[in-house]
């Protein structure tokens, strides 16, 4: 039994954060887990920015709520969900993630969660599981499931190797050259093509 788990944000998605941080004009958001490996230490630094400037959820909704898939991503996940099982295993928060779920067709996803003041600032996040990737993949393996993973990120690197195949996709050149026994393709054809090869 194979099912494939995909990263969400730059894999299937533009990066929320990159989109936010030019919509509100604040440079210092367009970090993401690309150039920070250590998630909470990148979550509460962006919690910190978001105070600073009296930004909250309801601006950050705002903004996703005109992100659209990368182009040929829902094509992709259509295919990919008619061949076999698909998660999306993501840091994101399901806060941010449902209008993004709706444009790629409602697939199953797993994520985190934010903590939201009455008055809409976020005042924390709270964290599905610890470094919820990789122990997902681990878990899916222990009930008899062998895992297909792809994605863009540090973040998403303990899951693609522990997985029975694990493709970069869109990936920087820093990570592809630290992960030189990674494939890394940038078309979806491509990453479809190489996942068609494993479950054949």
């Amino acid at each position: 039994m194979d099912i494939v788990c995909l990263d969400l944000e730059g894999v299937l998605v533009p990066e929320i954060w990159i989109a936010f941080s030019q919509a509100s004009g604040i440079p210092e958001l367009k970090r993401t887990t690309r150039d920070e490996p250590d998630y909470d230490k990148l979550m509460n630094w962006r919690l910190g920015i978001l105070k600073e400037h009296g930004l909250g959820l309801k601006e950050i909704q705002e903004t996703i709520e005109k992100i659209d898939p990368i182009p040929g991503a829902r094509e992709f996940l259509d295919e990919l969900r008619s061949l076999t099982q698909v998660i999306i295993i993501s840091d994101t928060f399901t806060q941010f993630a449902k209008p993004l779920m709706r444009k790629l067709g409602w697939p199953t996803i797993f994520c985190n969660s934010l903590e939201v003041a009455d008055d809409g600032e976020i005042t924390g996040f709270k964290m599905r599981i610890e470094n919820s990737k990789y122990t997902t993949v681990k878990a899916l393996q222990s009930i008899g499931y062998d895992t297909i993973a792809s994605g863009d990120s540090y973040n998403d690197l303990g899951m693609i190797k522990a997985s029975k195949a694990g493709f970069l996709f869109k990936s920087t050149e820093q990570i592809k050259a630290d992960n030189p026994q990674l494939p890394a393709f940038e078309t979806y054809d491509d990453l479809l093509n190489a996942i068609k090869s494993v479950l054949a």
